[in-house]
């Protein structure tokens, strides 16, 4: 899977050039913190679509 590899670079570009300026670990650092953010409304997204897609299917 995609989401769990540890070379993922979920950055934009202000955030690498940032990044770099800041040294490895903090990169690291951002870039966990990045994909934390995500989770988040990727899980509302998926429990509403899934609702929504159980909610079609009672028939």
């Amino acid at each position: 899977m995609t989401c769990l590899s540890h070379e993922l670079m979920a950055q934009c570009s202000i955030c690498t050039k940032t990044a770099q300026q800041l040294g490895p670990h903090a990169a690291r650092s951002l870039n966990s913190g990045i994909l934390y953010l995500m989770a988040t409304p990727m899980a509302v997204v998926s429990v509403i679509t899934y609702r929504w897609w159980k909610s079609g299917n009672r028939k």
